[in-house]
């Protein structure tokens, strides 16, 4: 009797060090794009720096899934939080002792890309380890992480307006750093002793040959299981085009169109709302709806609705309640994804076919504030808004027009995926990592 609090303290502890993470990640998201349209005022140079904090993102998935493992969760995701702490902070700063060159800014936001995706990784490949020592379900597990995140991001945005509007983006950047410094403390005390959070001690010996065969593993599972494979195109697609909405796109509208940071904040917050009402509901009644119909209808009404309603209107209510909607269907959208993903992925490739599935699903990110970026500079906002909205549409019908998808609604097995033994296989990892396509969302 009692052990069960114990037992539930390091899931308690994972999940509320990602809120807290996730609460500085929207501070930053909201904080860095209005910093740098307050001091350049271009559009182009707020896609520049998207490029520059989201292509080291794709890099760290493409070759970290097999460190994680040898280095261990729970100091990789330490690392992680203290160097974005370093890097975030030290934006405002170096702006305030007016020693902040462009180039500057863009190194300090790729060293930030770089270091928290492993750091995410880490976390949430724990959920299933932990979900089981504090005896719930892996689907509750996952919708619990996902809507405390989203709350967090709700808190984060509102948190992120006022503070923007009251005291600049530079004090949000503050904060932002101090809240990584949290989640490494709580992360340290937290999953000290938890042997799943520990390296891995019987991997293969250190060696660029064993490395790139953990890394190869994972790919060659992944482009063999096809209803992953599909995950990860759908999501490669809505992620890229979420970044031009949250780096470009919804700033210069809510800075030309809806009256400034506090809007943005507000619009954001609302969609966090109401994806933690999704990932609530999902988690209590989802269960019992097929998951392809829920999917389906989710991915179709959480993006493109949006960037019609801003480029057609400028009506700051309009936008709110269409984002209101479109959070809650993206909530049931993760807790979908992550269950998948961690039914059909076996326990010791579980690293390896994470790295795989992020990069993928990120691959597009770097080009997605680029483009709106550029897009915006030479068309004009309205046109941007309807064509990025107009692929985002296209690219969500997939699971409404494509057989693979049935395969959310069934076991894994033959029907899902061909071959998938690598060609060249390593001694398995008793307790790997993994990262679920997630999509990043407004």
């Amino acid at each position: 009797m009692n052990a069960a609090p114990v037992r539930r303290w390091p899931l308690t502890a994972v999940l509320t060090a990602n809120a807290i993470s996730a609460t500085g990640r929207t501070l930053s998201m909201i904080g860095i794009p209005w910093f740098v349209l307050q001091t350049t005022g271009s559009a182009g140079r707020a896609g520049v720096v998207a490029f520059c904090a989201t292509l080291p993102v794709v890099v760290s998935a493409l070759i970290g899934g097999p460190v994680i493992d040898r280095i261990g969760r729970r100091r990789v995701s330490i690392a992680s939080d203290v160097l974005c702490a370093l890097s975030v902070g030290a934006i405002p700063l170096l702006h305030r002792a007016d020693a902040l060159p462009f180039w500057t800014l863009c190194a300090l936001v790729a060293l930030h890309g770089l270091a928290h995706t492993p750091g995410d990784t880490a976390r949430y490949v724990l959920v299933p380890d932990l979900a089981e020592h504090a005896g719930t379900s892996l689907a509750r597990a996952a919708s619990l992480f996902d809507a405390v995140e989203r709350g967090a991001r709700m808190l984060g945005a509102a948190l992120a307006g006022l503070v923007i509007a009251l005291l600049g983006a530079e004090v949000a950047l503050l904060l932002d750093a101090l809240t990584f410094v949290l989640s490494a403390l709580l992360i340290g005390a937290g999953l000290r002793g938890v042997r799943g959070a520990e390296p891995v001690k019987d991997m293969a010996p250190v060696s660029l040959r064993a490395y790139v065969s953990e890394l190869r593993e994972g790919y060659a599972y992944l482009a063999h299981t096809r209803l992953l494979a599909a995950v990860v195109l759908m999501v490669m697609f809505m992620n890229g085009i979420d970044q031009g909405w949250n780096a470009v796109l919804l700033p210069v509208h809510a800075e030309q169109n809806l009256g400034g940071a506090a809007e943005l904040g507000l619009i954001t917050a609302v969609f966090g709302a109401g994806g933690l009402l999704g990932a609530l509901l999902y988690g209590a009644v989802g269960h019992r709806f097929r998951r392809r119909t829920v999917l389906t209808v989710a991915v179709l009404l959480v993006g493109a609705p949006r960037f019609a309603v801003a480029g057609l209107t400028d009506s700051t209510v309009a936008l709110a309640v269409v984002m209101g909607a479109a959070g809650v269907a993206g909530g049931t959208i993760n807790p979908i994804l992550t269950t998948v993903t961690y039914e059909r992925v076996p326990d010791e490739l579980r690293s390896r076919v994470a790295g795989a599935m992020t990069a993928g699903c990120e691959l597009t990110m770097p080009l997605g504030g680029l483009t709106a970026g550029l897009l915006v500079e030479g068309t004009g906002l309205p046109p941007a808004l309807l064509l990025m909205g107009g692929v985002y549409l296209l690219a969500t019908l997939s699971p409404l027009l494509l057989p693979v998808w049935h395969g959310l609604d069934t076991a894994a097995g033959p029907a899902d995926s061909d071959d998938v033994s690598s060609p060249a296989p390593c001694p398995p990892v008793p307790a790997p990592s993994v990262t679920t396509p997630r999509p990043s969302g407004p």
